[in-house]
């Protein structure tokens, strides 16, 4: 009697699916995603996903003679909670923060944003979770999500893991961009609340959370109505429609920093010319218990603190002093609860130019 083949004998030849890659797991993704993408349809962008390639068109979206500015980021190993926790809807949120965050901190209002999701094995409810924080950052930030990719690797990512990336492009109107060239002492800087530990430094968050045996569904320490995951993936503020707005009503924003990785010290600096630097007055910061948490369950010092976290200001602002009180009433107006943190002062040649007094609130 002669036996039936069976699906990959070498009678039949093996499948794709069988190699651990399911076409039609994508396409399932890709038809739960579409109205989400819809829904951050703007001006310059009302294409469907599904082409080769997304289209924008500065000229309906407002453009007189633009540059564009572009930006690329991730989520870092915040990425990590949610898997563990099985929470998906918020890192999209992350993914988009920090890449328009960058734009406008140039002056660019962002258009159009592109996500990069890789996997071992595809989850169509959880991507479909994680593109719907993705498209509420675009709301958010006022941006089009054009279009992006999805790849199934399995062998390079273990069991659920997953990665994500994404890539946005903005523009400002030529002679428009910051920072401005004329910082120059006296200056006032400005501080904008975060949310949190935003999406930077969770190797360290995650190393502490290690040490104190907690387990991520237990009670959050600094919000105990929360839980600790949940708690621990409280989304990046996106400060976007807020700062565009007051680009557009004020003229007296000089400079703007995103506070990422690296914080206080290694951020400012970013937007500073040669010869000047800025004195923080830490006793202002609005440090969360979040970090006052991390800092004493990690015994981490107040330097490392400010090198690692935003502690608690997400955004800083250098503005001209005839200008801050105009500014700081029309970040009011947009939502926003802006700290004067300092001033702008000038340095010499190897010193540094982020520099402190007062003591961090932890």
């Amino acid at each position: 009697m002669t036996q039936k083949p069976t699906a990959g004998s070498p009678e039949t030849g093996l499948t794709y699916a069988q190699a651990g890659v399911d076409i039609d797991a994508g396409n399932a993704m890709v038809d739960q995603i579409k109205p989400l993408v819809r829904s951050t349809r703007r001006p310059g962008a009302d294409a469907e996903i599904g082409g080769f390639g997304g289209l924008f068109d500065l000229k309906a979206a407002g453009f007189k003679d633009p540059i564009l500015v572009a930006a690329n980021d991730g989520v870092g190993t915040k990425v990590k909670i949610a898997i563990e926790t099985g929470i998906h809807d918020t890192v999209g949120i992350d993914l988009v923060a920090m890449c328009v965050n960058d734009l406008v901190v140039q002056g660019a209002e962002p258009l159009f944003f592109l996500d990069y999701y890789a996997t071992g094995k595809l989850d169509p409810a959880a991507g479909a979770a994680i593109v719907k924080g993705i498209a509420t950052g675009c709301l958010q930030a006022g941006c089009a999500l054009i279009g992006g990719e999805t790849a199934e690797m399995p062998g390079l990512y273990a069991g659920k893991d997953y990665d994500l990336a994404g890539f946005a492009v903005g523009a400002a109107e030529r002679g428009r961009l910051l920072p401005a060239g004329d910082l120059t002492p006296g200056d006032i800087v400005l501080g904008l609340p975060s949310s949190g530990v935003h999406s930077n430094g969770f190797s360290l968050v995650r190393r502490i959370v290690e040490r104190t045996g907690l387990a991520w569904t237990d009670a959050a320490p600094f919000d105990p109505a929360r839980q600790l995951g949940e708690a621990l993936l409280t989304p990046t503020r996106i400060y976007v429609k807020a700062l565009l707005q007051v680009l557009r009503e004020t003229t007296g924003l000089k400079a703007l920093a995103h506070i990422t990785g690296g914080g206080f010290p290694d951020n400012i600096p970013r937007v500073l010319p040669d010869g000047i630097g800025v004195t923080l007055d830490l006793a202002t910061v609005p440090v969360l218990p979040v970090f006052q948490w991390l800092a004493r369950e990690g015994n981490v010092v107040a330097e490392e603190m400010l090198r690692t976290f935003n502690c608690g200001i997400g955004m800083i602002a250098v503005v001209a002093a005839d200008r801050v009180a105009e500014v700081e009433a029309a970040l009011r107006n947009a939502g926003e609860a802006p700290v004067r943190l300092g001033e702008v002062i000038r340095t010499e040649t190897g010193e540094p130019q982020v520099r402190y007094m007062g003591q961090l609130g932890l």
